[in-house]
């Protein structure tokens, strides 16, 4: 069957694979829905947005993203409220977020009213696919590269945009361990740190699995000059409750501007808390745990939602942060609440795919 929405044209699959899902056992990223949407760029401009049957991707072995890291991506989730309708949380910052990325990369903006009514239309099309547990979502991943067909370096003349979807479970079960990296880096000042570019993830992979090696579960990452000032986690902000006050690094050009960070500082100022943004050193928060200042810990992403930190390794030292997150804890239900609408959205956080 093939229909028309918003000039996106739709061809559904004639009978979906969603029954064969274990919600109660949702496998992490293996898990596909039954559509996805796509949309090319040539001769200038972004042409025949479509939504298709899940598939395959022909890709010439000259395909400039294979070649010279082209690539970027967005992490959404889609939920379904109490009236049964399925909702997005601020997709119009992650639109935003997707054109400041292909800006640095050098690639084209993507139309943000396309990306939104992208994003409804196909969240529409699979709400079946939304896992109804708690701290359970439909995990969306816009994403664009670059599929021209050729050796050479420069800025491609052609790309796809595409969204996937995948079912996805609880990201992190219990407070988790972050090995703080004084070796390798994310990313620096002028570099693409705050892009959300494929290639920041690929240099990641090594680390975080020495990290894991040592038995912690992420990788903090510290700045590139002096390996003292605390950048990001692996997927995620990070926060520090220390004295009463809550700290988070401040953006430098290195790290990631994080949808779900933007939104805990909001919630956290209407709770009432001064939030300050600014430079955190590894020792700050190494004397605060002497101290006895250190109150909690927690990051924040789209994949992980709030993740709570028990403890950091640093070198020979392990810094002990907290057993206990209530403040954590109260932010994610606050957020959680929001975007499932048992509570009301007074801060127009969430767009209902209808």
């Amino acid at each position: 069957m093939t229909e028309t929405n918003t000039n996106i044209s739709i061809k559904q699959v004639q009978q979906s694979r969603v029954y064969q899902l274990d919600f109660d056992n949702i496998p992490l990223g293996t898990a596909f829905t039954d559509h996805m949407f796509v949309c090319d760029y040539t001769d200038g401009q972004w042409q025949n947005p479509q939504i298709q049957p899940m598939g395959l991707i022909p890709t010439h072995p000259a395909a400039m993203a294979l070649h010279y890291g082209q690539a970027i991506f967005e992490g959404m989730k889609a939920t379904v409220g109490a009236d049964g309708i399925p909702r997005l949380f601020r997709p119009e910052m992650n639109a935003a977020r997707l054109n400041f990325s292909a800006r640095r990369l050098g690639m084209p903006d993507f139309p943000e009213d396309l990306f939104v009514e992208g994003l409804k239309a196909l969240v529409k099309l699979e709400q079946n696919w939304i896992p109804k547990k708690e701290g359970s979502a439909l995990y969306l991943r816009p994403f664009m590269y670059a599929d021209e067909a050729f050796i050479g370096m420069r800025a491609a003349t052609s790309y796809k945009f595409l969204i996937i979807a995948s079912p996805s479970g609880p990201f992190f079960s219990r407070p988790i361990r972050l090995w703080a990296e004084k070796k390798y880096i994310r990313a620096a000042e002028g570099g693409t740190g705050q892009a959300k570019a494929a290639g920041n993830y690929a240099a990641a992979i090594r680390p975080t699995e020495i990290a894991k090696d040592k038995g912690f579960d992420q990788v903090l990452w510290l700045d590139a000059h002096e390996h003292r000032f605390i950048q990001e986690v692996g997927t995620m902000n990070i926060f520090f409750m220390i004295d009463g006050k809550i700290v988070t690094p401040a953006l430098d050009g290195a790290i990631l501007d994080g949808v779900t960070r933007r939104s805990v500082i909001e919630l956290l100022v209407d709770f009432g808390y001064e939030v300050a943004q600014r430079a955190v050193t590894i020792e700050e928060v190494h004397q605060a745990a002497i101290d006895g200042t250190l109150q909690e810990a927690f990051g924040t992403g789209t994949a992980v939602g709030i993740a709570y930190i028990k403890e950091i390794g640093w070198g020979e030292e392990i810094i002990p942060v907290s057993d206990s997150h209530p403040l954590g804890e109260r932010v994610n239900m606050e957020l959680n609440k929001i975007k499932n609408g048992q509570l009301p959205d007074r801060f127009n956080w969430v767009v209902k795919c209808q």
